[in-house]
């Protein structure tokens, strides 16, 4: 794939994730770039979406964020993993291609209840189509069910080489069935049924126990000066 694309730099501000640091974000610019194969071929490259925008983090004195992706083939689950799934077994997981009704008022009680302390409170409807719309590539919603209560949902994009995990949102009152490691466990299956090669996580940063519990999944992958490295138990 040729590398003739124009990039973007934006100034630096705050890290909302290390509240010492400065953050800068690389910008794919060109429109060319905006489709899901090229999509597929920047995340690779370390590169994320929020809404339309695809950036990757490219800060002056710090590399603290590291792109993680699951080869979905290879996972192990830990013993924990394991009698999660146990556990939640009780639940019903289906497959959407479609945003419904029912998901907002199920962000918006997540946000307004999990996240109260948090830079996305309160829940906005704006905010919440950055994650659920795009004109990028294709994307799932995983649903889980308790009987006919919709409990959680895990926003997911479609990529040539994999899933990527945008944003979980789940019922309080079912916090303590760790319905977020769940979702995880969930992509991480359905990438395989569906012959994709990962599941991309995200950016995972040591230093920040928001931002660490994606180093769990094993094995995984971290990119490091544009090498994915595989990172066993």
């Amino acid at each position: 794939m040729s590398l003739n694309y124009k990039l973007g730099i934006t100034k630096s501000f705050p890290c909302n994730y290390l509240p010492e640091q400065e953050e800068r974000l690389l910008i794919a610019v060109d429109d060319i770039l905006h489709d899901r194969e090229h999509y597929g071929w920047l995340m690779q490259q370390g590169f994320r979406r929020s809404g339309n925008d695809i950036y990757r983090p490219h800060c002056v004195a710090c590399q603290a964020c590291q792109s993680l992706r699951v080869p979905v083939q290879d996972f192990i689950p830990s013993k924990s993993q394991k009698r999660l799934l146990k556990s939640n077994q009780l639940f019903k997981v289906t497959l959407s291609k479609t945003v419904k009704d029912s998901y907002y008022p199920l962000y918006e009680q997540y946000i307004n209840t999990i996240h109260h302390d948090g830079s996305m409170f309160p829940a906005s409807a704006e905010q919440f189509q950055s994650f659920t719309h795009n004109h990028i590539t294709e994307q799932y919603y995983i649903e889980v069910w308790h009987d006919q209560v919709l409990i959680s949902v895990a926003v997911t994009d479609d990529i040539p080489s994999g899933l990527s995990a945008v944003y979980t949102f789940y019922h309080p009152d079912y916090r303590k069935h760790g319905l977020g490691v769940f979702s995880i466990l969930k992509q991480i299956e359905i990438a395989d049924q569906l012959n994709r090669e990962f599941l991309y996580l995200g950016y995972q940063i040591e230093q920040c126990s928001k931002m660490n519990y994606k180093n769990r999944y094993h094995p995984h992958q971290i990119l490091v000066e544009n090498q994915w490295k595989t990172v066993n138990k």
